[in-house]
């Protein structure tokens, strides 16, 4: 028999005691980290969002044929790709057998080393880059509107994964998306983005050492490849200035009406 092997990781909570870290959240797998389910969150109606149905990961081209039979158990319909064309050549995801691919680039999103060093090495042009980067609107809906979609098209009895390359900046944006429409209160959405520090801490680091290995220097690499809560409330910030609140947001963007959001949250909140 097959079982999933999860991280166990402390219970972290806040004041009012609600619960962030769960002992089942992460699947531990052989190829990559940051693969985590979505599910367990309270909402501000009472709910919970279901558990084995969205997953958000990292890159997961390395993935063995060990994991790719624990990925099985997930029932997985549907693997949402939110890196360029060049992350994708260089890595093509690995997945098991019927589960559907959607590419979602939505822009510019290959950074070159050279270019990165140079941002690196200048703290101003380091933050403004990410700042910037968060606080863009214009290409949310091409990027995130067709993952919505497929929530809403999707068999009840599968689930949905997206992913980038760290599972932390588009991931984490599409996560805190996904978190707002079934009505996650913001400060949750904030802690699950922080805890990509958690999961994905190996894989940091050996980036970071790699990155070091071509002249960028560590502790400028460091806040860059942090998962800083500032940097999604950048995210936050524009949404509401730009749209007026999230709620406006969603049904503009995202084409969510008032069916649908109601169908979304029946499909993936108990």
């Amino acid at each position: 028999m097959k079982f999933i092997i999860f991280f166990l990781l402390p219970t972290l909570t806040f004041a009012q005691d609600t619960l962030v870290y769960n002992t089942k959240r992460a699947v531990k797998l052989e190829g990559t980290s940051n693969f985590r389910d979505l599910g367990g969150y309270p909402t501000q109606n009472g709910k919970t969002v279901k558990w084995g149905h969205i997953y958000r990961s990292a890159d997961i081209s390395r993935l063995t044929d060990s994991d790719l039979k624990t990925l099985e158990t997930l029932h997985l319909g549907v693997d949402c790709d939110l890196r360029g064309p060049d992350e994708v050549k260089n890595g093509p995801d690995r997945l098991p057998a019927g589960v559907q691919y959607v590419n979602l680039p939505a822009g510019s999103e290959n950074i070159r080393m050279s270019e990165m060093g140079k941002m690196m090495r200048n703290p101003a042009l380091r933050d403004s880059l990410m700042g910037a980067s968060y606080g863009q609107t214009t290409h949310l809906k091409a990027k995130y509107k067709p993952m919505f979609d497929q929530l809403l098209s999707l068999d009840n009895n599968k689930a949905l994964l997206f992913h980038c390359t760290a599972g932390k900046d588009r991931t984490g944006v599409g996560a805190a998306l996904i978190l707002s429409a079934l009505g996650v209160p913001r400060d949750i959405i904030l802690k699950d983005y922080e805890a990509t520090n958690e999961y994905w801490k190996a894989d940091r680091e050996r980036m970071m050492k790699m990155m070091a290995q071509q002249g960028m220097p560590e502790d400028q690499l460091r806040p860059m490849m942090a998962a800083n809560p500032v940097y999604l409330e950048q995210t936050f910030k524009a949404i509401d200035q730009t749209y007026g609140s999230m709620d406006k947001f969603l049904a503009q963007e995202m084409e969510l009406t008032t069916e649908k959001l109601a169908t979304l949250r029946t499909k993936y909140l108990n």
